[in-house]
């Protein structure tokens, strides 16, 4: 087997990158692996909340935050992993695509995945007029009618991506009121091509070849149906958080790592940033934060446990 790593970070978002970067920094023997550089945060048409940065796109902030990172001596590994243990010698080892890479510690940066509705019609209607990313795919509704599901600061950013290429977007919510930032809120309601529905939920997505409408439980204008091309999904994410639960890493009720301010978490040894994590506050800005917190961690618990 080859000399073990010193960290071993999972997730190639902005989280891990920025982790990678600073273990480089640090001089450790350090692996990124990940199924897609960039993260999520490469979805994002526009970021403009990232200090030192007016208005930047979600994938340039990410490939400027990877360059950096490869300005180290770092690994970067673009694979999927499948499975995470502990040796009997206290080294880890993850295996992805059929290989294993051991090291000193472990970085999760694994992020979360896009929930789901969980009504009929959705996975039969998958990327046939039912989507999860308005930056990816609202591109091929133009001039059509479409709806977000959820109203969350998402939902409201997916809405107003999608009002430049859609001739219509309902903004449908099953709470009293949309839960955006205020300057995005201002946008939806001031938008003459977004109509928000409240109080409402979509209970099945009908179609032939593709969508044609959904259903709601509430009458919207005195019916129950309304007719659209494409329902993009917008209400949350589930942190991708087994992997660490497997190793015996504490999760919180809602399957989220739990870390304390140094981004360590039960386990010794294993380190949490970003979108996975149990912090309330969930930004590119806050991940790249945990992501240097965790490797300032491992650099800190590989030093104490030297020679042991």
């Amino acid at each position: 087997m080859a000399t073990p790593y010193d960290v071993l970070i999972i997730g190639t978002g902005v989280s891990g990158l920025a982790a990678a970067m600073y273990s480089g920094r640090f001089q450790l023997r350090t692996a990124i692996i990940g199924e897609m550089t960039g993260g999520t945060i490469i979805t994002t048409d526009d970021v403009a909340n990232y200090p030192g940065f007016k208005n930047i796109s979600g994938m340039d902030l990410a490939e400027r935050i990877k360059e950096h990172a490869l300005e180290y001596k770092i690994d970067l590994i673009e694979e999927k992993v499948t499975a995470v243990v502990k040796l009997k010698n206290g080294l880890f080892r993850a295996t992805a695509d059929g290989k294993d890479y051991e090291s000193k510690t472990v970085i999760f940066a694994t992020g979360t995945k896009w929930r789901t509705l969980d009504v009929p019609g959705e996975k039969e209607f998958l990327n046939k007029g039912v989507h999860y990313c308005a930056l990816c795919d609202g591109a091929f509704y133009q001039d059509k009618a479409v709806a977000v599901i959820g109203g969350s600061d998402s939902a409201a950013k997916d809405a107003l991506v999608l009002t430049q290429y859609a001739s219509k977007v309902f903004m449908i919510y099953r709470k009293d009121k949309i839960r955006a930032e205020p300057i995005n809120l201002q946008r939806v309601l001031s938008d003459k091509k977004i109509t928000v529905i409240t109080n409402t939920n979509v209970t099945e997505i009908k179609g032939d070849a593709d969508v044609k409408k959904i259903m709601l439980d509430k009458p919207f204008n005195g019916k129950k149906e309304l007719a659209l091309d494409a329902v993009f999904v917008a209400v949350g994410h589930i942190a991708l958080s087994d992997l660490a639960k497997n190793l015996g890493v504490k999760l919180n009720d809602k399957g989220e790592i739990i870390i304390d301010r140094q981004a360590k978490t039960n386990v010794p040894g294993i380190f949490a940033a970003g979108d996975v994590v149990d912090t309330n506050f969930k930004q590119a800005i806050t991940g790249v934060a945990e992501g240097v917190l965790a490797s300032y961690a491992a650099y800190s618990f590989i030093g104490e446990n030297s020679g042991k």
